[in-house]
């Protein structure tokens, strides 16, 4: 049966499983938009910005375990996808961004809105296509949506000429998809397992880094026989917090550039690494020179370019990590490090980083240990970036499995808004809190419209101090206090939330600050809540740029690296 090339993409995408496609209208995907009413089960939400639209889809697919759908036209509406697609190809979250583009008659001839967005993304997605052909459609889709979704997930771009969507071409959706230059590895090595677990039945000082490859395979159980078993301690990268209970006793924290002390202590000081799921980003290895200088490594990734990129490997293991976790856990011995947990308890007793000043202040820590206090960790957390993201990361104990949603690799302010949208769209029984900085809020603040809308019910809590605040903190430490246009002039946040509708309260107390989150929590609906907090407050712990994880701010010592 012969459909256009817009029906095709449709029906193509229902047969992939898609449930929503954020996204907004442009001239060159009008025809995908006019053909949307024939299929209902693809519910389409308009977002502001087509930046807002890659990162709703961003934390849709962190959240559901399935690849996120973005809709944006040719042009500026493809370059603003940009940021979001590069953040989930550096946070390996399986997307697939559908754009429009000039008719192929013009293609090359610099069109109104042309823009030559396949080629712009090359570097920042798994694969992309220009379809020239209607003929092409389903195949593509197809392959796009495995690729984005297997092995590493990353994002995929299928660029579409408007006169493509339009002409037919018979229909005929692929069972399975041929592409013999795409491979990847899921078991591990067996020889390489049985090394590993040999140096983990062998190790005095073992150290687990868990990763966010654990919550991507979803190896929660595998992972914690293997902690268990070996009694091995963890700690987590940012993007690894949650695929393990924050009150394990096993637990021990984030490491990094502003991780635990004692997590910091266990992997300076430990004769084993055993890597999960992660690839030793300068922000959890510090000076990759003086990282674990006692400790043998072990690496297990499913991206081979990752393994010895950054940290020199005695055992690597190229394979999906639940697959690997179970073929070693059926090697190792059942151990007992108490003489090092005790060690790594003595030091968590004695470096105690989550320790907040008991004052009349309104202090972050203290706003995010009360949404804590509020949910019992029942709750997704998606937060922006920079203070408020390290300490949602610091001060939120995770419990539940993939509970944290946050921008790692790029860094992306402006990401927790939309994001939040797409993961209370993706799971909309699960109370979802947005912690935003209020520089970040502002960068994507149309989205309210979305929400407003939609009446999406997320949560918002700014942690409003009046700065962009990590980087004042670097002013602060490494610029002798030169604050140059690191402090915001910022509009009334609550004024703003009731212009779209949407409930809002001040809160400059610390005796409202609990209260507050219970009326949000209350709520059926979204609810918005600006806290001003203390303006100069810092991160701490510290690492400072290029010295190694044993070089640590645990107090407000900035003369210390003043030299920077």
């Amino acid at each position: 049966m012969k459909k256009t090339g817009a029906q095709i993409l449709c029906e193509s995408l229902v047969r992939e499983g898609v449930e929503v496609i954020f996204g907004i209208l442009g001239g060159t995907i009008l025809t995908i938009y006019d053909t949307l009413p024939e299929y209902p089960q693809l519910r389409h939400i308009l977002v502001r910005h087509e930046q807002g639209a890659a990162h709703a889809a961003d934390g849709y697919a962190r959240a559901r375990h399935k690849a996120g759908v973005c809709l944006a036209t040719s042009g500026p509406g493809a370059a603003n996808l940009v940021t979001g697609i590069a953040n989930a190809y550096m946070d390996s979250s399986p997307l697939v961004a559908i754009t429009g583009q000039v008719a192929r008659s013009v293609i090359g001839k610099d069109a109104f809105q042309e823009t030559d967005i396949t080629g712009i993304t090359l570097p920042i997605t798994k694969h992309n296509y220009l379809v020239s052909d209607a003929a092409e459609l389903a195949k593509t889709i197809k392959e796009a949506f495995y690729i984005a979704q297997t092995g590493r997930p990353g994002p995929v771009l299928i660029d579409i000429p408007r006169n493509v969507q339009q002409e037919k071409a018979e229909f005929v959706y692929p069972d399975k998809v041929a592409l013999p230059g795409y491979r990847f590895t899921s078991r591990g090595h067996s020889a390489q397992i049985k090394k590993a677990a040999r140096l983990i039945n062998e190790a005095k000082q073992p150290v687990i880094i868990a990763g966010r490859g654990i919550i991507i395979s979803q190896a929660y159980a595998d992972f914690s026989e293997l902690a268990e078993k070996a009694q091995i301690p963890v700690v987590h990268t940012l993007l690894g917090i949650a695929s393990f209970p924050g009150n394990h006793v096993l637990d021990f924290g984030m490491l990094g550039m502003h991780g635990m002390a004692c997590a910091n202590m266990a992997v300076q000081n430990a004769d084993l690494i055993i890597a999960i799921g992660m690839r030793f980003d300068d922000r959890a290895t510090a000076d990759p020179k003086g990282f674990a200088p006692n400790a043998r490594v072990i690496h297990i990734d499913i991206d081979p370019a990752e393994i010895g990129k950054n940290v020199r490997v005695d055992v690597p293991i190229v394979g999906d990590v639940k697959d690997v976790l179970k073929a070693i856990n059926k090697e190792i011995d059942c151990r007992n490090h108490l003489e090092w947990l005790s060690h790594l308890d003595q030091w968590r007793y004695e470096h105690p980083s989550l320790a907040i000043r008991q004052n009349d202040e309104v202090l972050p820590q203290y706003v995010i240990q009360q949404i804590y206090e509020a949910t019992q960790g029942d709750a997704t957390v998606v937060t922006g970036v920079g203070q408020n993201q390290m300490w949602a990361a610091q001060h939120f104990i995770y419990t539940k499995p993939n509970s944290l949603i946050s921008s790692g690799g790029l860094g992306t302010m402006g990401f927790e808004l939309p994001a939040a949208i797409g993961a209370k769209v993706g799971c909309p029984e699960e109370v979802v809190w947005c912690i935003a900085g209020d520089g970040g809020f502002q960068m994507t603040i149309q989205e309210l419209a979305t929400i407003a809308q939609e009446n999406i019910g997320v949560k918002i809590a700014i942690i409003n101090n009046g700065y962009l605040g990590m980087i004042r903190q670097w002013q602060e430490f490494f610029y002798q206090r030169h604050y140059v246009d690191s402090k915001l002039w910022n509009p009334d946040f609550v004024k703003i939330a009731e212009a779209y509708d949407i409930p809002g309260i001040r809160v400059e107390r610390r005796d409202e600050v609990a209260t507050t989150i219970h009326k949000a929590m209350d709520c059926p609906g979204p609810f918005l809540i600006d806290f001003v907090v203390e303006p100069e407050e810092n991160v701490y712990p510290m690492v400072p740029p290029g010295e190694s994880l044993a070089t640590l701010l645990e107090t407000p010592k900035p003369e210390a690296v003043s030299n920077y």
